[in-house]
């Protein structure tokens, strides 16, 4: 692995158990992420961008899915074969995941206090109060106002550029390293899609972290990443700087 990335995918084949027989949904992926890099996957619904972030984090349900090729190295380990116990650990804490609709990925029985607390008692060890605190801290950072009144309540309060705040303050909340969104935006209005990508492009650049940037949109990629794959059918078939 070459010291100036931190995260390595080479040769990645992920299958699919699909009526009794083995699918593959993508085939010999290949990438490469630095710190404080911004790349970004394009490509059409269904051509493997999801597959391949969610195989990071080892995200797919394991009983219908195997890996049938590749290494997925992060500081020099291997994803694919590191303990169930330490990729615990490196989830949410080391990197972390936007994904597509905050609505079904936010717990609606729960406030936005304790579902963003819940990632500061795990990964750092806080109290609920010191956790509920750096919560606050957290909805200031993402720009939601009336942070402290915001984190007593439950996600249907919230409009969609909100839940997708509260979701990027979740994710950020233990500082990772790379931090991976998965189409941020898609269902917000133009104005709110704008103000989402600047507040990410201001966590990479302030943070110092890497940023993997999901999307169907072309513009959205060629204007936010310095480098972009195009994926279709489960394959890479190009990719370079996105000017």
């Amino acid at each position: 692995m070459s010291e100036s990335n931190i995260l390595e995918i080479s040769g990645l084949t992920v299958e699919f158990r699909s009526g009794g027989r083995w699918v593959t949904a993508i085939r010999d992926v290949d990438l490469t992420l630095a710190p404080r890099q911004c790349l970004g996957i394009v490509g059409e619904s269904g051509s493997g961008k999801s597959v391949t972030a969610l195989s990071i984090l080892r995200l797919h349900p394991a009983k219908s899915t195997r890996i049938a090729s590749g290494r997925i190295l992060y500081q020099g380990r291997d994803l694919l074969t590191v303990a169930p116990g330490e990729l615990a650990g490196i989830r949410g804490s080391e990197i972390a995941m936007i994904f597509q609709d905050p609505m079904s990925s936010l717990n609606p029985v729960l406030t936005i206090g304790e579902q963003i607390g819940e990632t500061l008692r795990i990964h750092q060890g806080l109290n609920r109060a010191d956790a509920l605190a750096k919560a606050v801290g957290l909805l200031d950072m993402v720009r939601i106002p009336d942070a402290r009144r915001r984190v007593a309540e439950y996600p249907h309060r919230l409009s969609g550029g909100m839940r997708q705040r509260v979701m990027i303050a979740m994710a950020i909340a233990c500082r990772p390293k790379i931090l991976i969104a998965d189409e941020p935006t898609t269902a917000l209005d133009v104005t709110v899609q704008a103000q989402i990508l600047d507040l990410l492009a201001e966590l990479v650049e302030e943070g110092g972290m890497a940023l993997l940037l999901i999307s169907h949109d072309l513009g959205v990629i060629a204007e936010n990443v310095q480098r972009m794959l195009v994926m279709y059918g489960g394959l890479v078939l190009e990719q370079g700087p996105s000017a």
